[in-house]
């Protein structure tokens, strides 16, 4: 693979990262949260996640994906299903109160990990733009294998990099907001973007 088109990939592909979505949404939602003890579970996650999606993908399920309409709606449905429950979760957990040791148990680093994983593995866009996009930057005269291998952990590495900018950047605004009516409006914030990111999952047509 040239340089030229090794830089070109890096380029696509930090474009795509840096446009928000599940992902994005429910990495600042636990920033929001949790503050920066989320941020490396969190990120640990998405990389994890990000991986087994563009594993799939090479291994032929993201083309199977792109062309059969029943595992592409089931897929969809079950990631839309999942950004839902975490939004209403969210929504429904009580805001935390300074000086009072009643307060919400503060989310697990295995749990937080895991809730970026499934939100990143299971969004059926990634997958088969996985599936469209890495090809494009194959030199068919040269071995196939490596060519995706370098990708593929370069994408996944650009992923993690990317999402921890918003992660560290939501941690820094949740110090500021300490206050119960803040606390309120971010809780809502993110319940309702997650929500929201899980109906437009839902509402995902094939192209």
């Amino acid at each position: 693979m040239a340089w030229e088109t090794y830089l070109a990939f890096i380029a696509a592909s930090i474009i795509m990262l840096l446009v928000p979505g599940p992902t994005v949404l429910l990495v600042i939602a636990h920033s929001l949260r949790e503050g920066k003890r989320a941020t490396l579970p969190t990120i640990a996650g998405v990389m994890a996640g990000d991986a087994l999606a563009v594993t799939v993908s090479l291994a032929g399920l993201g083309a199977l994906i792109a062309t059969s309409a029943t595992l592409f709606t089931a897929l969809k449905w079950v990631g839309a299903a999942y950004l839902i429950w975490l939004g209403i979760r969210t929504l429904m957990q009580a805001p935390r109160k300074l000086g009072s040791t009643e307060r919400d148990a503060p989310a697990t680093s295995r749990k937080m990990a895991a809730n970026a994983f499934v939100v990143t593995a299971l969004n059926p866009k990634g997958i088969a733009f996985f599936v469209a996009f890495l090809p494009q930057f194959v030199d068919p005269t040269a071995a196939t294998t490596p060519q995706l291998a370098i990708m593929a952990i370069s994408f996944v590495c650009l992923a993690g990099t990317t999402n921890l900018g918003y992660a560290l950047a939501a941690s820094r605004t949740s110090v500021l907001i300490q206050r119960p009516l803040w606390q309120r409006a971010t809780q809502w914030t993110s319940g309702c973007a997650l929500i929201g990111a899980g109906v437009l999952t839902a509402a995902m047509r094939r192209t």
